[in-house]
């Protein structure tokens, strides 16, 4: 085979084994600015390796999903937490016979905005800045905008409306968009009962019976329960069965009161607020502290979008690291 037939082989391969309704990659809307296609790899394989590559996506390892600082190895960060959804949204999209490599584009692309010290984090600077914040659309800012010192990736329209529609409101243009946000639910309610149960919050016997008995009794059983309720019923669209669906709210429920609302679990982010406002004041104040490359974004979009855009790129450790340096006197040294 030669080499410039690679790419061109596997596009005709999609035809043969995806379903009418999958996203082809000879189809896509394409890229806003036009380049070469590669000899080997289709679009949405390259978008997937550009993802992969990006310093946003090596940050993940260092971002909280829902325990600020967990002192043990194995509580979830967003980095886990997007392998996790990359690996469940693949298994669907493989069952249901759509394009996978775009739905695991979508997947390892969709929380790269995600502040430092996860949803606390999003909702100080969604309350403290007059141009407001949310994630999925700073994932796509990140993608676009701010990685490549300003160039950004150039992705495929289809793996970015699957990132932008991924949590609330429209749903994505493509059935591999609609996976990923399905599987992004299916994830962090498992991980976060596994997570919540390792740092002794609750325990499994807490989830009501009711649950328990319709979706299982372990995290592997419940994210059977619901992955198979997925690819049995998407028919047309991405969906489980209204009992399923039923019973996933129910859990939903139990979480929040139980996980999202303790506070054991949630103590630390009393102080997120007062971090991250420390930080808008502190570089509305001396904008020339920031990196060059937010100073050029404080110059065309202004200077409280550069900010939000340095502060929501920041790891935990990071943020707090500056902070303190900022606002934590040091011992003299004699």
């Amino acid at each position: 085979m030669f080499l410039e037939n690679i790419r061109t082989v596997s596009e005709k391969n999609e035809r043969l084994i995806l379903c009418e309704s999958a996203a082809f990659c000879t189809e896509s809307k394409g890229r806003k600015n036009p380049e070469p296609e590669c000899e080997i790899r289709t679009c949405y394989q390259r978008d997937r390796d550009r993802i992969i590559h990006c310093k946003a996506f090596r940050r993940l390892k260092h971002k909280t999903q829902v325990f600020l600082s967990p002192e043990s190895d194995h509580y979830r960060t967003r980095l886990t937490h997007t392998l996790e959804v990359s690996q469940i949204a693949r298994t669907i999209a493989r069952a249901l016979r759509l394009n996978e490599d775009l739905t695991e584009a979508v997947a390892l692309g969709h929380d790269l905005g995600h502040t430092p010290f996860g949803h606390a984090g999003e909702r100080a600077l969604k309350e403290l800045t007059d141009t407001g914040f949310a994630h999925y659309e700073q994932s796509v800012r990140v993608l676009e905008r701010l990685e490549k010192e300003g160039k950004g990736l150039n992705l495929t329209y289809e793996v970015l409306d699957g990132i932008l529609h991924h949590t609330v409101g429209e749903q994505a243009h493509t059935l591999e968009g609609r996976i990923v946000r399905m599987a992004d639910r299916v994830a962090y309610i498992n991980h976060d009962i596994d997570d919540a149960v390792r740092a002794g919050v609750i325990s499994e016997s807490d989830i009501p019976e009711e649950i328990t008995r319709v979706l299982g009794h372990t995290k592997s059983e419940r994210i059977n329960t619901l992955v198979t309720s997925i690819v049995k019923n998407s028919d047309g669209d991405i969906k489980m069965d209204d009992t399923t669906a039923g019973y996933y709210d129910m859990l939903h429920s139990f979480l929040f009161e139980s996980v999202y609302k303790n506070p054991v679990a949630k103590s630390e982010e009393t102080k997120v607020s007062g971090i991250v406002e420390g930080l808008l004041k502190y570089y509305k104040n001396n904008a020339l502290k920031m990196p060059p490359e937010y100073l050029a974004i404080a110059e065309n979009e202004g200077l409280e979008r550069a900010i939000t855009d340095y502060i929501a790129g920041m790891t935990d450790h990071y943020a707090i690291t500056v902070y303190s340096d900022i606002y934590i006197p040091k011992a003299w040294s004699i």
